[in-house]
């Protein structure tokens, strides 16, 4: 059949207006297989989390020395480091720096956690730059979020450890609890807390220790640490339902920190380490971290105690590790 000239654009109108989707949008990626890492910044004192802001920067968190002396960080494309937030919670314990939790930049607004303390710090960083003097916690008012998680006595003995955060529906924010495993959420209008979900155990001895929290737009993907001895497979990622029901996503695993989405909505998580019980070299081994896709395949090996992975793009994932202190940026 012929079509006049006329009639095919008004035809090609007519699909145009009613929505009719051409072929011509950009395919994603395939999943990474493998990754290649280039060092972005090194000599970070113990960091713990990250953030990627979207325009090259990054946003840390640094466990410091033990002595109160934790803070919040930008991390410039090219590797610099500035202070943010200081005066944060830092003590030495078990053989490391301790305290500090994860953070959260989102629309010019940086969360973070104050773990140690049970503090949630809220900032307006839109205009902050490389170099502007930093915000000192000590002057700055927080929400004391681990006293509303020890109050409901989610654990014998009481336990809080504020860990990492993400955004959840209505912008509301999850925070997960790694001491008192559960997951808290903060409604973003009234700041009203409540117990969003609670996390069974690995086993009747065995915490669950939630750590990394990403929402996929269906559900929440939580990972596990677990508790010691940390043996190899025996933790998981949790999937939690909007209505704060856990089940299963994926089991064994072993020692996970974070959890980020591919460009196809799939969990990527961090494994920090193997845990070995042999003396004299109790503790985690360095260099047996691990990024590892929902299969346990292994996109990338060698690392030296990773705490978290973020997406930046389609095919661009930032990872940070405490054990070297080094900030990673990951392509495939």
């Amino acid at each position: 059949m012929h079509l006049k000239t006329g009639t095919f654009c008004a035809l090609m109108a007519l699909a145009a207006a009613t929505g009719c989707k051409q072929n011509d949008e950009p395919s994603l990626p395939a999943d990474p297989t493998s990754f290649t890492a280039q060092t972005i910044a090194s000599n970070l004192v113990a960091p713990i989390g990250l953030s990627v802001d979207g325009s090259g920067r990054t946003w840390v968190t640094l466990s410091g020395t033990g002595k109160n002396d934790a803070q919040a960080a930008l991390v410039t494309a090219d590797g610099k480091v500035s202070p943010v937030l200081t005066g944060l919670t830092s003590v030495f314990a078990n053989g490391e720096t301790q305290g500090i939790g994860h953070l959260l930049y989102h629309d010019g607004t940086l969360y973070v956690l104050d773990g140690g303390a049970g503090k949630l710090y809220t900032l307006d960083v839109s205009a902050f730059k490389p170099g502007d003097t930093p915000y000192e916690a000590k002057n700055l008012s927080a929400e004391n979020i681990g006293a509303f998680v020890l109050a409901q006595q989610l654990t014998t003995p009481l336990n809080t450890n504020l860990y990492n955060l993400t955004l959840g529906p209505d912008n509301n924010l999850y925070i997960t609890d790694s001491g008192a495993n559960a997951i808290i959420k903060r409604d973003s209008k009234t700041r009203v807390l409540s117990v969003f979900a609670k996390l069974p155990g690995v086993n009747a001895t065995t915490d669950a220790v939630p750590t990394g929290i990403v929402y996929d737009g269906s559900n929440f993907l939580v990972s596990g640490l677990s508790g010691a001895p940390f043996i190899a497979g025996s933790t998981k990622i949790y999937l939690v339902s909007l209505a704060g029901v856990v089940s299963d996503y994926q089991t064994g695993f072993t020692t996970l920190t974070d959890i980020t989405l591919s460009a196809s909505n799939k969990p990527i998580v961090v494994q920090y380490g193997t845990f070995s019980l042999t003396p004299p070299n109790i503790g985690f081994t360095p260099k047996t971290g691990q990024i590892l896709d929902a299969t346990k395949a292994a996109l990338l090996s060698g690392l030296d105690r990773p705490t978290d992975i973020e997406r930046a793009d389609n095919r661009t994932y930032y990872v940070l590790c405490t054990g070297d202190g080094t900030l990673q940026k990951l392509t495939y």
